[in-house]
């Protein structure tokens, strides 16, 4: 993306009206919006996430870790805990304001029976299935999504789709909604974004482009698709590789091109997020006994 412009201009205030922060019981820190509780909770293993609770009316300075039964994804730190509540503060107000109407249908859907439907505007409709759910948009609506993620037939899955349906109506979406879709477009439709706003993405701004750049940048490299840790080496991960660009359709390696190695545990721990790269240089291919069920009884070098 382009640089930015620098600014004097201070951010704004978040708004924190109807929001009270506190500590609780057990020294977690917790917040109240109207009805739902959050917390930030910090797991055996040491990560934080965002947790709530509906309709906990006792003191937030009284409650402890049984309270609290949602998981709404990781949080980095108290700070960041700080802007999660801010959002969905926001969020809880736009809402308010936005005229949506919860009923039911016999739609049918391709995800099964509708079991209940959201209406957000005339024309736009989520619905809920046993299973799954996303928007069904008319006719008329359809063709007002840009055409470079305008769907044929005019369902939009709730997963990342939704999106689509945010970014072409806006409107009917709250702050929040509108940056997650952004995000998501981003994410789920690279090229599509860079299209709609004239401008590149760098690397970190999308999952999806960073993901081809990494298969681009090794085709020719042993990847590693599966690992264990190691019986016979303590402190070592035994893994299979296979060269990405042999792969076939099924995404199975084609030539028989699996090749084990033994890996440092700690080393393989700081994989990246689309995999661990052999590095023919520090990692030797290994032809010992397997940890891997799979591979036990092979002849060496098969």
């Amino acid at each position: 993306m382009t640089a930015a412009v620098q600014s004097n201009t201070a951010a704004p205030t978040p708004d924190l009206s109807g929001v009270e922060f506190a500590t609780s019981a057990d020294g977690m820190p917790v917040a109240r919006i109207d009805d739902v509780v959050l917390a930030m909770i910090t797991s055996p293993s040491g990560f934080a996430f965002l947790a709530s609770a509906v309709f906990v009316r006792r003191p937030l300075a009284e409650l402890t870790r049984t309270d609290f039964i949602g998981h709404d994804g990781r949080v980095a730190d108290e700070a960041e805990f700080r802007v999660r509540v801010t959002e969905t503060a926001g969020h809880k107000r736009d809402l308010a304001t936005l005229n949506r109407a919860q009923t039911r249908t016999a739609a049918s859907t391709p995800w099964g029976g509708s079991q209940m439907a959201v209406v957000y505007a005339d024309g736009v409709v989520f619905h809920s299935t046993a299973g799954h759910g996303g928007f069904h948009l008319s006719s008329d609506r359809n063709g007002k999504v840009h055409p470079l993620l305008r769907k044929v037939t005019p369902w939009y899955e709730e997963d990342c789709e939704w999106a689509i349906v945010a970014l072409g109506f806006p409107e009917l979406f709250t702050g929040y909604e509108r940056s997650l879709a952004e995000k998501t477009i981003r994410n789920s439709w690279p090229d599509a974004w860079e299209a709609i706003h004239g401008s590149k993405l760098a690397e970190g701004e999308s999952w999806a482009k960073d993901r081809r750049a990494f298969d681009q940048r090794h085709a020719a490299d042993h990847v590693v698709k599966s690992a264990i840790f190691s019986d016979q080496h303590p402190g070592m991960t035994e893994v299979v590789a296979v060269v990405a660009s042999n792969q076939g359709a099924d995404n199975r390696p084609a030539d028989n091109d699996e090749r084990r190695f033994l890996v440092p545990s700690d080393e393989y721990a700081g994989r990246s997020r689309f995999g661990f790269v052999i590095d023919p240089v520090r990692h030797a291919e290994y032809h010992g006994p397997s940890s891997f069920i799979g591979w036990r009884g092979r002849e060496d070098g098969s």
